[in-house]
């Protein structure tokens, strides 16, 4: 497998476009369509939210019941969210202009919205945009690009990522593009994600890969503990790459699905270090857990502790603050056993060893954290499960911007 300069373009056969609708910006696209020249299998996740926005309600029906779909429709700035039947009917009506212009069904359609919450989407303005965007469809890399920069919020940079990947002797490509950047929270997290591919898979393995991959991606990160009503990660695929279908969990499954979890991997990471505000990405990695399930939950109790993201700000190596987030993660072990350790391009540093100080230098210890990417390295010397979460600091420009969101 190896990494290419891409986005939701790479894969054969598939094309974005994008447009400024004016839906809620001025000066600045707000909204993108992907689409591919044959039908496609589509997988997809949800939030977990109870409150679930009507483009996410209609998502779910398609992804998991219509026999292919084709296209997705995204805006930013209006998130279609608490809106009632008018909000499940303007998916409805969005479906059917776009499956209009591109000549497929409406069931084939998929829609994506990510904004504020409670607003009507402005129709006039978005059916508009379904027509400029359809003749503007192309596969280039600037298409993807364009795109991926469209159905940004408060995101201070765009995301894409695309791998490559040999599979029954053809070479398999997977695209990806997100947005988000605050509403961010384990158990999908605003945020919006695609991959097209053009890998040959069934409908039924192309969701349990799917659903697969975002445990150790998507779920184990967080900006700021909310999560959103409108988190959506779709896979299309569109079996272009004429390798042997894709049926069972054979050996060219898991090399798929290895590959489809690197790209979304990148892909959380960059959302997690362009959380609002923020000035570095946090990563926590729990080593020598019990369990897998139990290094999750500490990895995420960390990642998610308000007093320790706000250290990582201030280039404080307020270890306390960690191994009492470990402590209240609501897991048994022994705080007498456990090793610290900071770690980025400047170096590694020991912190703790058996739960109390090492006499470390503070100086050396802050140019440590005094850069974009920080690891903390939680060692509970228990047994030999592991798991990494993602999230950043916590900074003053944080409360700025969600104190005056709608405005």
């Amino acid at each position: 497998m190896k990494f290419i300069d891409g986005g939701v373009t790479a894969a054969q056969g598939f094309k974005a476009a994008n447009t400024a609708a004016g839906i809620k910006y001025s000066g600045r696209d707000d909204m993108a369509m992907i689409y591919s020249e044959v039908p496609c299998v589509a997988g997809g996740t949800f939030t977990t939210n109870v409150v679930k926005a009507a483009p996410v309600k209609w998502d779910r029906d398609k992804v998991y019941n219509s026999e292919y779909v084709q296209a997705v429709v995204i805006n930013a700035g209006i998130a279609n969210a608490c809106t009632g039947v008018e909000g499940m009917t303007y998916c409805k009506e969005t479906a059917e202009v776009a499956g209009e212009k591109l000549g497929i069904d409406t069931d084939a359609v998929l829609v994506a919205s990510t904004g504020v919450i409670g607003f009507q989407l402005p129709m006039t303005k978005l059916k508009q945009g379904i027509i400029d965007m359809v003749p503007k469809l192309s596969d280039s890399r600037e298409a993807a690009t364009a795109a991926a920069k469209a159905i940004m919020t408060t995101d201070t940079h765009h995301k894409e990522a695309a791998v490559q990947v040999e599979i029954g002797g053809k070479t398999v490509t997977i695209g990806a593009m997100s947005k988000g950047s605050g509403m961010i929270h384990p158990n999908m997290c605003t945020m919006l994600a695609f991959a097209t591919t053009d890998v040959n898979i069934t409908h039924e393995l192309l969701q349990e890969a799917v659903s697969s991959v975002v445990d150790d991606t998507y779920n184990m990160i967080s900006v700021d503990g909310d999560t959103s009503t409108n988190d959506t990660y779709i896979t299309m695929a569109n079996g272009l790459a004429d390798n042997p279908i894709i049926d069972s969990k054979n050996e060219d499954y898991y090399t798929f699905r290895d590959a489809l979890f690197e790209v979304n991997k990148k892909i959380a990471m960059m959302m997690a270090g362009d959380g609002e505000g923020c000035t570095a990405l946090f990563e926590v990695k729990v080593i020598n857990a019990n369990t897998k399930a139990e290094a999750v939950t500490l990895a995420k109790s960390v990642i998610t502790s308000s007093l320790t993201k706000a250290a990582i700000f201030g280039h404080d190596a307020n270890w306390g603050r960690i191994l009492c987030a470990l402590g209240y993660a609501g897991v048994e072990f022994d705080p007498e056993k456990v090793d610290l350790y900071f770690e980025s391009v400047k170096g590694k540093i020991k912190i703790i060893e058996d739960g109390v100080s090492t006499g470390y230098s503070e100086d050396e210890a802050t140019e440590i954290l005094t850069t974009n990417h920080v690891t903390a390295i939680c060692d509970m010397k228990q047994g030999d499960a592991q798991a990494t979460a993602w999230g950043c600091d916590l900074t003053y420009d944080y409360v700025k911007i969600n104190a005056d969101y709608r405005s």
